[in-house]
């Protein structure tokens, strides 16, 4: 006997919220990103890092809501918002461990020369 999927129906007219929904979750992850990343970069001042949380969490919003419109189970829903906890800390790791590449490998041009 064939295993039984049951997925959920998605109306028709549900495409285009959940369309939209999803395009604000990528816009504003790469929101977040941008916004973290060009402030630890010295690029934008120190005082702009708090709006990039902001984009963080709009996305973790949407992405909570398009959780629903999909109609995901708790399981799923649950492991979208563990994952977007992570995503909070991912641009400052990058970042970290850009910083501490430079400083390695800034020592080691000086003994060269």
């Amino acid at each position: 006997m064939e295993p039984l999927f049951v997925r959920p129906e998605i109306a028709p007219d549900q495409f285009l919220p959940i369309f939209v929904v999803s395009t604000l979750v990528l816009i504003f992850g790469v929101g977040y990103a941008s916004w973290i990343t060009l402030s630890k970069m010295g690029y934008l001042p120190k005082k702009w890092l708090n709006f990039g949380y902001i984009f963080w969490a709009l996305q973790t919003y949407s992405l909570y809501e398009l959780s629903l419109l999909i109609q995901s189970n708790h399981f799923t829903s649950k492991a979208l918002m563990v994952t977007m906890v992570a995503y909070l800390f991912i641009p400052h790791l990058y970042y970290h461990l850009i910083s501490e590449s430079e400083k390695r490998y800034e020592s080691n041009d000086t003994d060269i020369k």
